[in-house]
């Protein structure tokens, strides 16, 4: 009896370890061992954590703030100081933070949206629709993006809203183009014959036996795009184009403050460290997210 139950125990332990890993297991195992994805991570996730809870930690009300108390360099009661408008600078980087990931992300789920449409049609059938889809495509990317982005909000107007459409419109045709050449690399694979000789329609080939093949890029992409749209969110608002006072977006901050630059340095400098860390955040991400999804890339 046992010696059965030895066996019997050998055979489960050579099951676990037969067992395959899944896809996605093996990118996390792998994402793990990359210390700099890792930190990137770990900041996003706390950056959403202060997007999401940002009203219970801020200190202060970001939009009211007392004129006798302006332009306070950092102290205990203003840890990051205050700005023109007597406001805590803290408080309104902690709410800044939730626009700058509301853009970011809409922005990019707006364009990968779009972009994916585009690019898996323009792909999978070639032709005059490929033709005609990546032309646009070209004449989009023709134009520097900030510049198509500037006309675009001064056609559409300021705001959070118009932001979002700019910057998806200029970003649309980086994915269309990358999802053109995944699709463009795989529609003659054996599994897509397979899917088309059994009668699936063309957009249940595309959508759901293509694109599920051809992940890696675009995830890579889209979270390198996130940084991108806050970058630009950013130059559109200090600019004075993107989100309007009194919202306290980033670069609306940076352009607000640049005039009290050599009085109140603060308030350039911390609203300007906020956009750098999130922006090096999501590109350690999506370095290490390709390194992990490349097997490639991976030593």
């Amino acid at each position: 009896m046992e010696n059965m139950l030895e066996k019997s125990e050998i055979m489960n332990e050579e099951e676990v370890f037969d067992k395959p890993i899944s896809p996605w297991k093996e990118v996390w195992y792998s994402l793990r061992k990359n210390k700099a994805a890792m930190l990137g991570l770990i900041i996003i996730v706390l950056l959403v954590g202060i997007a999401v809870f940002g009203d219970f930690i801020m200190p202060y009300d970001p939009y009211v703030g007392e004129l006798s108390e302006s332009l306070q360099a950092p102290s205990a009661e203003h840890i990051l100081g205050t700005d023109e408008q007597g406001r805590d600078v803290l408080s309104r980087i902690i709410d800044g933070t939730k626009i700058s990931l509301r853009v970011g992300v809409t922005a990019v789920a707006v364009a990968l949206s779009v972009g994916l449409t585009l690019g898996a049609f323009a792909g999978y059938y070639g032709g005059k629709i490929d033709m005609f889809i990546m032309r646009f495509m070209d004449i989009v990317l023709a134009f520097p993006s900030m510049l198509l982005a500037i006309a675009l909000m001064s056609t559409l107007g300021r705001g959070i809203d118009k932001a979002i459409i700019a910057i998806s419109i200029v970003t649309i045709p980086h994915y269309a183009r990358i999802i053109r050449g995944s699709i463009l690399s795989v529609k003659e694979s054996e599994y897509v014959q397979a899917a088309q000789v059994i009668g699936n329609n063309d957009v249940v080939i595309i959508f759901k036996h293509i694109l599920p093949n051809v992940l890696a890029p675009i995830i890579v992409r889209a979270t390198l795009g996130i940084s991108i749209a806050i970058l630009d969110t950013a130059a559109l608002g200090f600019l004075g184009l993107g989100v309007q006072p009194p919202y306290a977006e980033w670069g609306t901050m940076l352009g607000s403050g640049r005039a009290y630059f050599f009085n109140a340095n603060h308030l350039v400098l911390f609203p300007g460290l906020a956009i750098t860390i999130t922006v090096l955040a999501f590109n350690l991400l999506g370095d290490g997210l390709r390194d992990a999804l490349d097997p490639k890339l991976q030593k």
